[in-house]
This record gives structure tokens, sequence and C-alpha cells, in this order.
């Protein structure tokens, strides 16, 4: 199915009923006739088929989670999320609730992770402000208690001075041994504040951190590209990205479990890995999806990089040490982009991705250029 597709008008009046909205009447002026400026409400019945057809040609429930996934991918908000479920509708597989409920969770994580990095950055900022406040009022405490020092060595050199002289003493004193109390709490407080920074900095690390592979995490890769995109505008320099997809890996872990299959995912993350520099950056994207970017590279070059790392993949005969039961030859096709021949990272993104899924169509275990 495409977005913007349109379904019978029973299936519509039901999905109208369930969002709280009336058809018009029979009686009612046909709504072609009335004024629909920028084509707002017919965008709107098209946005509304969409869904309804989404989820009625797909048998799924017409439930408010299920609403908010065909509303984010069809609407525009999730472009990523379209894409996901068009890849997904072409398969074999097609688009199932046990599916819809995994992309969920996985959005919902991403979502989590995007609220987690803001409140760290506002964390990072107000520490950044108590330390700066911290150090000045330790300065600040630490050179009044000198010069209180000082006056009070002054006082006690005195001799004959009386007894106000030496009541001032006896404040000066007490007043010096506030101040360095003031001046220990001050210098723990800057001890805390810098240990709670050296644990936000790992947080923030194991945050950019895909936990099964070792890899830098989806979200990690976009903040690298987004720099990387910047750099290179500014420094004209050849940009590439590439989508990676492990062929058949549904059938791997029918056959051999999660677990096993966990195990290919750490092999395929392996081999690309190993054809990464300092100008060349993989990450696991999710699922069995890896994304890769090449500085320096065009994408024929970048492309010929990740198809060397394909065929060392395709010659290799992978074996389930649990069971001593082979996997058989285990591929995985890619797509490769040019980012600076389209209008961003994001649409370069979608270009290899579709180029991903050409070379899926064309008999996998290959490599395209978009």
């Amino acid at each position: 199915m495409t977005i913007g597709s349109t379904i019978s008008r029973e299936p519509v009046g039901r999905l109208l009923g369930y969002l709280g909205l009336r058809r018009p009447r029979s009686d009612a002026p046909a709504s072609s006739d009335a004024p629909d400026p920028g084509g707002v409400r017919q965008a709107r019945r098209n946005l509304i088929a969409a869904i309804g057809g989404f989820l009625i040609e797909n048998d799924l429930e017409v439930s408010p989670a299920n609403l908010l996934v065909a509303h984010s991918a069809f609407s525009g908000r999730n472009p990523q999320l379209a894409r996901q479920i068009a890849r997904r509708s072409r398969s074999r597989e097609g688009v199932s609730q046990q599916w819809i409920n995994e992309v969920t969770s996985e959005e919902t994580q991403h979502e989590t992770r995007a609220d987690l990095d803001r409140l760290m950055a506002r964390l990072e900022t107000n520490l950044d402000a108590f330390q700066t406040r911290s150090r000045a009022a330790h300065q600040m405490t630490r050179d009044y208690g000198s010069e209180l020092e000082e006056h009070l060595t002054d006082l006690e050199r005195l001799q004959k001075t009386g007894q106000i002289v030496s009541s001032l003493a006896d404040l000066a004193k007490a007043m010096l041994e506030r101040t360095r109390k003031a001046e220990d709490e001050m210098r723990r407080s800057e001890e805390e504040a810098k240990s709670l920074r050296r644990s936000l900095a790992r947080a923030q690390r194991d945050a950019e951190v895909d936990y099964l592979t070792g890899l830098p995490n989806r979200r990690a890769f976009e903040a690298l590209l987004e720099r990387h995109y910047r750099e290179a505008r500014e420094t004209p320099v050849a940009l590439s990205v590439a989508f990676c997809d492990i062929d058949n890996f549904k059938a791997i872990n029918d056959a051999h479990g999660h677990e096993a299959g966990d195990r290919v995912l750490k092999v395929i993350a392996d081999t690309l890995a190993q054809i990464s520099d300092d100008n060349c950056h993989v990450a696991r994207h999710g699922g069995e999806e890896f994304v890769m970017l090449f500085r320096g590279l065009t994408p024929t070059e970048a492309a010929a990089r990740l198809d060397g790392a394909r065929a060392r993949l395709a010659d290799r005969r992978l074996v389930n040490r649990k069971t001593d039961t082979p996997f058989g030859v285990v591929t995985f096709s890619g797509g490769v982009a040019d980012v600076f021949g389209y209008p961003g990272p994001r649409a370069a993104l979608k270009a290899a991705d579709d180029a991903l899924y050409r070379a899926k169509e064309a008999g996998r275990n290959r490599v395209e250029i978009a």
C-alpha cells in the first residue's frame, strides 16, 4: 500500500466514528463544492484514508497505539517509520501486530533516549554554573579567611590593649574557624560536582553504545552524521552514507533461536567494524540494520569498500558453536548514497535505504548505489 491510497467509504466511516467524527449527511452539500483553501481538508481526507487503509489491509486493531503509529508514519512526522512500514509491506513477512508492537517499543526507547539527552544536557549546564559559582565563592572565602587571619595576628601582637581588643580577638578566632569550615564544605561540594560530571560523561557514553554489538547506536550515528555534514560542507570533501541489512535474518532466528541470531549480529558488526577508521564509521541502526558514514569517499569508492566486506562475509561458513549446526552462508545487502547529492543528510539516508531494498529485490548479497 502507498501513502495517500484510498479505501472504501464504509471503513472510512467506521474510522471516523472511532475518532469521534461524523460523516456529512447525505443531504448536505458536497464537500467538493465548499472552499478548501490550500487543500487542507483534502489532505486530511487523504491522511484518514491512508491510516484506515493501513489498519484494515493489515488486519490491525483500531487501537490508540496503532492509530499513533499510523499517524506518525503517514502524516510525515516520522519518515523513517514510514520507510520501515513500506519495506515491511513489500517483504514476505508483511505487517503484523507483533511487528508493530516491536517498532513501537523501539520508537519509545528512542524518544526516551532523546528525553534523557535533554535532561543530561540541562544537568551539565547546571553543573557548569554551579562549579563556576562554587569556585568563585571558594576563592572569596579563602581570601576573606586570609585577611581575617592577618588582622587576628595583628590583634594578638598588641600588648596591654585591654578587654575590648581581647574580645575582638576571640570573635575573630571564632569567625576564622567558621570560615575555614565553610571553605572545606565548598571544597567537598566541588569534588562532588566533579565526580557527578565524570558519572554524567560515562552515562552519556553508555547511552551512545549498542549494548549487543558494542557499536555506536542510531542516536550516536545521527549526531556524528550531522557533525561531519557541517564540516564537509565547509571544506568540500566527499561524504557518503550506506545502509546494510542482514539477508534472511528472520530465517536464522527461526532456525537457530534469537540467542544464535544475536551472535550472527555480532559477526556482522565485527565484519563492518574491520573496514572502519577515522573517516569510516559504522553503527547499529536497529534490528538487523547497520548504517555507515564514509568521509572522503565517493559513493563508488564507498560501495567498493563495503562490497569487499560483503564478499569476505559471504565466503565464510559460520557454525552455531552451541549446537554445531551450520548457519550456512550468511550475507548482507547494502545501499550507498552521496550525502551532497540530496537536500540533506536525512534525504541521503532515505536514498541509501531505497538502494538497499533495490539490492534486496535484485537477489540480495549485493551493494547498490543510489
